[in-house]
């Protein structure tokens, strides 16, 4: 029998949810691979490949131990969706100084 790689694929269907598969595949496997032994669309422009966080083209070989993340985009910059709320709750309602007294 060959050499396998043990992976996880973790998929974001929707807000808030996620599906998670643990598989066994064989040496050499791609990130596309991994993704249709799970029954999802390798090819689907809606949603992006990763591993660990980081984008990856579906060509990537995957190693044992890697974490195959598949979401969709981001519909807003976190960094901007934290400046948005920090101005509507202002400057002495967050942080790490919001509950000190003087």
């Amino acid at each position: 029998m060959g050499e396998r790689v043990s992976v996880v694929v973790v998929a974001s269907a929707a807000p808030r949810q996620t599906c998670e598969w643990a598989l066994e595949l064989p040496l050499g496997c791609s990130v596309a691979d991994a993704l249709n032994a799970c029954g999802l669309e390798a090819h689907d422009p809606l949603y992006e490949a990763g591993i660990w966080g980081r984008a990856v083209a579906l060509d990537a070989l995957l190693r044992s131990g890697d974490r195959v993340e598949w979401c969709r985009p981001l519909r807003v910059d976190p960094k901007v969706a934290r400046r948005e709320r920090f101005a509507r709750q202002g400057a002495r309602a967050t942080g790490l100084f919001a509950r000190r007294t003087r």
